[in-house]
């Protein structure tokens, strides 16, 4: 019984449950004040048939004093004893009408025993026998004499239970009016629980598996106290981190498909040169030996091309997953002394776009892998050639301030729209999607270029407008791999 009434309880609503909590205290509350006052009550109608009683015995001493015995008026209901002390035991004087004393006098005569020894006055409560519940008195009227009056509680009975219905009906409804009250006030301050309640249905009912999928459910309810907006506030703010990470996993599968895609047809068309050009070599080796040479070396180009692709797209992996496996070596290297053999490879390369190098007097030491930090400039000086009309200038300067170095490569190309600006970095993208792949590249250059600066705690900055396009790598100095 006890498990199903329990189990029922857990069942209510939040609401009904501190509904009925709320009214269990004030049932406790009602219950002690009732006590209390009912108890005050019967005390104070007590002490008033005490004294009562004490008035009307020493008006009645007189009567007994003049006439030995109790003449005069009377209360109803009333009981009345003289006894008189003879050697400390009291005698019961004839009474002078037979309705004076109950049909059994025990409790009485032990009032007047108790009065006599200790001579003074007694109260007692006392149920007579037939005749209900009595208040007795015993008194010393005149020496050697002493009356034992006895007043009826009936009244005080009827007064206490008359107050006990009125407080039970009083509290019944108090306390119902509190519950059904209590239960609205509460389910109107709990409203704004529910409405969280229902947007994380609706939320549990929308398609998160969609990839473009975004949450426009939000606690907007205003109600409730201070308590209610901090739990409304930090589960909208738990729905935005969600909406953001919902965002970001969705760019990053579109990111990844665009990559599988690009990647895909990166390695599909060196892979179809190779397979074309074997069938060639096969033909050629058996119908024209003297092309053999040719075709083979073709063989080699687009297998070394298809080579590098495969390391860039495999350093770009290592670099992503650098907190497992980090592919940086670094060593002590002076920049200036790199950025000069950079310069001198771009040049034997790239002799139709001259080049301007402007560097401090003296080293910059870095702590870095200089073989990564060679393919930075690398990429950023090919791109430069490969992006701009042959004769355009290049220039690349480094410099040194507030704890970092910078290396800023610059050309006076068409420059970068500004569409594009934010995408340059991104894996296999190309500006003119038109430029053919045997001059135009890739696309994983610049990717490469800033993976590998930000493995080495810098960052790569583009600024571009026709006849200025600027990459700016900033590396700090001493600047170990992350």
């Amino acid at each position: 019984m006890i498990r199903r009434l329990r189990r029922t309880y857990r069942r209510l609503r939040l609401g009904t449950r501190l509904a009925l909590g709320l009214g269990a205290l004030a049932l406790v509350a009602f219950a002690v004040v009732g006590t209390a006052l009912t108890t005050y009550m019967r005390d104070y109608l007590s002490n008033q048939l005490d004294d009562q009683l004490g008035l009307a015995q020493v008006a009645q001493s007189k009567s007994i004093a003049e006439n030995g015995t109790l003449q005069g008026k009377k209360y109803y209901r009333w009981y009345y004893a003289v006894y008189d002390v003879r050697n400390g035991t009291p005698v019961l004087r004839k009474p002078e009408e037979s309705s004076d004393l109950p049909s059994d006098i025990g409790d009485l005569n032990a009032v007047a025993e108790a009065q006599i020894a200790k001579g003074t006055e007694v109260l007692s409560t006392s149920d007579l026998s037939g005749e209900g519940e009595y208040r007795l008195r015993g008194c010393e009227v005149e020496p050697g004499v002493v009356l034992v009056s006895g007043a009826p509680m009936d009244d005080i009975d009827d007064t206490v239970r008359q107050l006990v219905i009125i407080q039970v009906v009083a509290f019944g409804l108090a306390l119902l009016a509190l519950v059904v009250l209590g239960r609205r006030l509460l389910r109107r301050g709990l409203q704004p629980l529910s409405d969280m309640a229902h947007t994380a249905h609706g939320i549990a009912s929308h398609d998160l598996t969609d990839s473009a999928s975004r949450l426009p459910l939000r606690a907007e309810n205003r109600d409730g106290g201070p308590e209610v907006e901090e739990l409304r506030t930090a589960f909208n703010t738990m729905l935005e981190h969600i909406d953001d990470s919902l965002a970001v996993r969705a760019e990053a599968e579109q990111r990844l498909r665009r990559f599988v895609a690009d990647a895909s047809h990166e390695l599909r068309t060196p892979l179809m040169s190779v397979r074309g050009y074997a069938d060639l070599f096969q033909y050629a080796a058996a119908n024209v030996p003297e092309e053999r040479d040719k075709h083979l070396a073709r063989l080699r180009a687009e297998a070394a091309r298809m080579g590098v692709l495969l390391d860039d797209l495999l350093l770009l992996a290592r670099l992503d997953a650098a907190d497992v496996e980090t592919p940086l070596r670094p060593e002590n290297a002076d920049l200036v002394e790199l950025v000069g053999q950079a310069a001198d490879a771009f040049r034997a390369g790239h002799r139709g776009h001259p080049l301007t190098v402007t560097v401090p007097p003296s080293p910059v030491p870095l702590r870095v892998d200089p073989v990564r930090i060679r393919q930075v400039l690398d990429n950023l000086l090919t791109n430069a050639a490969v992006h701009t009309p042959p004769g355009t200038p290049v220039s690349v300067t480094v410099s040194v301030a507030a704890g970092t170095a910078s290396v800023r490569v610059a050309d006076a190309g068409p420059g970068i729209p500004a569409a594009d600006r934010d995408q340059v970095f991104d894996r296999f993208y190309r500006v003119d999607k038109a430029r053919s792949r045997d001059r135009g590249g890739s696309g994983l250059g610049l990717a490469v270029a800033r993976s590998l600066t930000k493995a080495h705690g810098g960052s790569v900055e583009l600024t571009s407008e026709p006849g200025a396009t600027v990459f700016t790598v900033t590396i700090p100095l001493g600047a170990a791999s992350t």
